[in-house]
């Protein structure tokens, strides 16, 4: 199996951060001396531990010459920078100007629809601003009218579906009429039903009222010649000893 990736990080360990520079810094200098001799380059290679101690290597005979001609190289790539830079400025500054021009003339020409500064415009302008200004009024106008008949159609979509709800709800307040007065005629029936005149049993034809005094005399021993001298109250008499 292959190695893992390894992860770059600072080694914590000081024994093990100085075994990984020598081995390193040995493979980097090998590494330069290839890539000088297997492709005729000027390498130079320059190294300095956390201690300060430098390592270099050069592939040429000197390291100053390297470094010189390192300076110069690098010298010559500022002008190039600063030339590309001036460039950029330049085109900058041109674009700005034809924007600010363009904006110029963005103004003048709305002054011109407004009825402003007309003074500098010839005929051709003139006919030219007329012919613009009745494009505008044709749109501006179909647009209107347009946007009227948008909001007509709207009224009338929502007139529809109010009548249609008005509808809607006088079908229910006839349904509910309907229901009350069923449900009065009912409450009625049952009113009437209730208040009926009881019918009075009739008599019984077996019983016969007596005709006879209603009241009922009771007497003792000392009236019994009363009774016995008037017999009218001799029907309703009783003595004390059938009591």
């Amino acid at each position: 199996m292959g190695r893992g990736r390894v992860e770059l990080k600072r080694i914590e360990n000081k024994i093990n951060r100085q075994v990984t520079f020598a081995k390193r810094r040995n493979g980097l200098l090998k590494k330069a001396y290839e890539l000088s001799v297997l492709c005729d380059a000027e390498v130079a290679l320059i190294i300095f531990s956390n201690r300060g101690k430098l390592y270099e290597f050069c592939s040429s005979s000197s390291m100053l010459n390297t470094l010189e001609k390192y300076q110069k190289s690098n010298y010559g790539a500022t002008e190039t920078n600063v030339s590309t830079r001036e460039a950029l400025e330049l085109n900058s500054q041109q674009e700005y100007l034809k924007l600010k021009a363009r904006y110029e003339a963005l103004q003048r020409t709305q002054r011109n629809l407004l009825g402003e500064d007309l003074g500098p415009l010839n005929s051709k302008d003139l006919e030219t601003l007329e012919r613009q200004l009745d494009t505008s009024l044709k749109q501006i106008r179909s647009t209107r009218t347009q946007a009227m008949l948008d909001t007509l159609t709207d009224l009338h979509r929502k007139e529809h579906a109010l009548n249609e709800a008005n509808k809607n709800l006088k079908l229910r307040l006839m349904e509910g009429s309907q229901i009350s007065l069923q449900w009065d005629a009912s409450a009625s029936d049952v009113t009437a039903y209730g208040r009926q005149p009881h019918h009075q049993p009739q008599p019984d034809v077996f019983f016969h009222p007596l005709d006879c005094e209603p009241t009922l005399q009771i007497s003792y021993q000392h009236d019994h010649l009363a009774v016995a001298a008037d017999p009218s109250v001799n029907a309703n008499y009783l003595t004390s000893w059938m009591l």
